[in-house]
């Protein structure tokens, strides 16, 4: 089942297939795959995503964990005297196959070319720092010209550093861009995005919004429980041009919340799946999951932050590891890509904490999906779906079942109460316009 190749929707919001299927992004972070992963790990890696519903897989070519220096499996590392210009290529055809493995499956490689440690280290990271504007342009075409006849190659620039102000580091990234896009034909045959450190406000849209590269905006929202991720993706989602807009790297399973474990633990689901739904129903286009344990790929004996990791064949089937798909399903059962936010479905004002309610409907009506975090009691504003009598729904993020609830009289106010509350009790409404039939959410065939 070979990947097509995907493209920006004609409304600039989301992504779909060559031939206009609706593409929800369901990725998971492997950034330490083509590093620390033989081939039979990687197949079963990939088989057992592609087994829990994900699409798309980031992982990065020089890695961040020492990536320049420590051999991958085979012995090989990525470049020669590490320089840009002169890449290994017995260390790529390791690649090669992950990505071609990845392609007989159907799923996509978010490949980020180079870790940002390789720009510069800041405050951490291996490094060492082995980029500039002539040679990110160089390996920017090689990498390009490599993987050009891909169909599922997603390119994202960055690496988990902002650009420093005072310094070429925009332009740099700008020509390992512009490499990439002119060996693989054009602006019109790759995807492109940029992958940012956390901000108050916007992601890859800070310094790239305008540029032609640029296809969708990422935002990485850190590693902390309780943050709004939802405006961030609102903050982008406002911007001219229109560009899509998702979370590239939230809060992962099993992680130091904070990386402050032993004042604030360690993540738990009920957070990352908060995170999650804040952040499609504000407008983004689809969703990364990651687990600290599997994006390093390391099988014992690392330190995780005050305690050993799991080995990471173990934590593939965490808790948030199989309810992500949940997520996806329900989107994909209601018409995709006529999708928007919309915050005045929920009038009154909200605290900006964990009970946050948010809204997202199709934009003619048909439907109207509310998350509920915590199972809170709200006024709910119906007035923007169609028909008079609206059939509704309630659909559980843990576990995928739905069951039908009442049928509500169209009003400007009208108050719902979820089957349960309290933390852990998260609940998605989903309303009908009474002329439609849907059938229950969450029920689709599978990408």
């Amino acid at each position: 089942m070979l990947a097509q190749r995907l493209v920006v929707s004609e409304n600039n919001r989301y992504l779909v297939t060559e031939d206009g299927e609706p593409f929800f992004w369901m990725a998971d972070t492997a950034w330490e795959l083509f590093h620390r992963c033989d081939r039979e790990e990687a197949d079963m890696y990939l088989e057992k995503r592609v087994q829990q519903g994900y699409n798309v897989i980031q992982a990065v070519a020089l890695a961040e964990t020492d990536g320049l220096n420590d051999p991958n499996p085979y012995g090989h590392t990525p470049l020669f005297n590490n320089d840009p210009a002169t890449p290994n290529s017995a260390y790529f055809e390791h690649v090669d196959y992950i990505i071609a493995r990845a392609d007989e499956l159907g799923l996509y490689i978010a490949l980020l070319p180079t870790w940002g440690d390789k720009l510069f280290k800041h405050n951490w990271g291996m490094g060492p720092e082995i980029f500039n504007q002539q040679n990110a342009r160089i390996f920017g075409n090689w990498i390009g010209s490599r993987y050009r006849d891909h169909d599922n190659i997603i390119w994202v620039i960055g690496g988990d550093r902002n650009p420093r102000e005072g310094t070429d580091d925009v332009e740099v990234w700008n020509q390992m861009a512009e490499g990439i896009v002119e060996a693989a034909g054009g602006y019109d045959q790759t995807l492109m995005t940029f992958h940012p450190q956390p901000r108050e406000w916007g992601g890859s849209s800070t310094w790239f919004h305008q540029q032609p590269w640029l296809d969708f905006n990422m935002h990485q929202t850190g590693h902390c429980a309780n943050k709004g991720t939802y405006k961030h993706i609102r903050h982008d989602y406002a911007l001219s041009p229109t560009k899509p807009v998702l979370d590239g790297e939230p809060l992962y399973e099993d992680h130091p919340n904070c990386f402050r474990p032993d004042e604030l633990g360690h993540s738990v689901p009920e957070d990352i799946r908060r995170i999650m739904y804040w952040n499609v129903f504000a407008g983004a286009f689809g969703q990364t999951y990651g687990c600290h344990d599997v994006w390093q790929m390391y099988k014992q004996g690392r330190d995780g932050i005050n305690r050993p990791l799991r080995p990471w064949p173990e934590a593939l089937d965490l808790p948030m590891a199989n309810q992500v798909k949940h997520l996806k399903q329900l989107m994909l059962s209601r018409p995709y890509l006529t999708r928007i936010p919309d915050p005045d479905m929920v009038p009154d004002s909200q605290q900006e904490d964990n009970d946050f309610v948010i809204a997202t409907r199709d934009q003619n009506g048909s439907y109207a999906m509310i998350y509920f975090p915590t199972g809170k009691t709200t006024d709910l504003n119906l007035s923007a779906l169609t028909g008079s009598q609206l059939n509704t729904w309630w659909y559980d993020p843990r576990t995928g079942a739905s069951f039908k609830g009442e049928v509500l009289s169209k009003s400007s106010r009208i108050t719902i109460n979820p089957p349960t509350s309290g933390k852990g009790n998260d609940w998605v409404l989903v309303v009908d316009a009474g002329q439609s039939d849907f059938g229950a959410p969450g029920r689709i065939v599978e990408n």
